[in-house]
């Protein structure tokens, strides 16, 4: 089952999928045009999720957000409910301050995967019925509502991903909010901007306080979180794009290919002409 509203007047979209074999998301071809953040859920069997060419195991009864970048597919798609929308229908940036979600639920480089209770579970259930005979009421009020709940989603995903991921709620929301601010400054500037100084200027603190809180968080230091990202860029563009190895240099802020080899070689084993090479020969397989 494949449930969509499309907004004519914004081209904002919203979608639902229940029991759809087949469900997936390819960025660099048949979805190019369709710029999709995606909640995704597990009610069945453990199983393997695809995200940009890596195999990640998804437990049953959890929860996994993915950003409107990330190619993905499932093991068994007809066992997942998805959520689908665009930032036309609901920016999820310029309504920060209803979801406090940016920066922290959709990620590049760590795919947030959510462990749900017996009770989260029935609460999505619930939420995902509602959805259903939201999407099968056409009348004046439809988006309306459907708006409604798409912000109950997100606020109760992110509630339920902070209650697993921060690791004490004695510590002040101020503090979780410089991570969220930083993950979303990496996102904006890693093509153009490498150094945490750099980010730590635009957040007013020193490079030393923001590794100091990123450790307290349990979270990988403020220079890893950088290079992940340029890192996850370029095996993108090494596998989905005939671009040169030169041109993704540059593309990705490196003034020189031998220096760019180094970085991508250090930081996956292999060379980027040899990833790109393994990657057309599995396809062909």
């Amino acid at each position: 089952m494949k449930l969509k509203l499309k907004e004519d007047n914004t081209g904002g979209e919203l979608l639902l999928f229940k029991n759809e074999a087949g469900f997936d998301r390819q960025v660099f071809t048949k979805d190019r045009f369709n710029k999709y953040f995606t909640i995704a859920w597990n009610p069945g069997q453990s199983q393997t999720v695809t995200i940009d060419g890596t195999e990640y195991e998804f437990p049953s009864n959890t929860l996994l957000t993915l950003l409107f970048n990330q190619s993905f597919s499932f093991e068994h798609a007809e066992s997942i409910v998805a959520w689908q929308f665009n930032r036309e229908f609901y920016c999820i940036i310029d309504h920060d301050s209803e979801v406090s979600c940016v920066g922290f639920l959709f990620s590049s480089t760590d795919h947030l995967i959510v462990k749900l209770t017996d009770h989260a579970q029935q609460k999505l259930q619930l939420l995902s019925d509602v959805f259903i005979e939201e999407f099968n009421t056409s009348d004046h009020i439809q988006n309306e509502m459907l708006l409604v709940l798409l912000k109950r989603l997100i606020i109760y995903v992110t509630s339920l991903a902070k209650s697993g991921y921060v690791p004490s709620k004695k510590l002040p929301d101020e503090r979780f909010h410089i991570i969220r601010k930083f993950n979303l400054l990496v996102e904006a500037n890693f093509k153009t901007e490498h150094s945490v100084s750099f980010y730590a200027g635009l957040l007013c603190k020193s490079p030393k306080t923001l590794s100091n809180l990123f450790a307290l968080y349990n979270q990988k230091t403020p220079s890893q979180i950088i290079q992940d990202r340029i890192v996850v860029e370029a095996r993108r563009l090494l596998a989905y794009t005939d671009k040169s190895v030169k041109h993704i240099t540059f593309e990705l802020g490196f003034e020189d290919v031998a220096y760019f080899s180094n970085f991508f070689k250090k930081n996956t084993g292999t060379s980027p002409s040899d990833f790109r090479s393994k990657g057309i020969s599995e396809k062909g397989k």
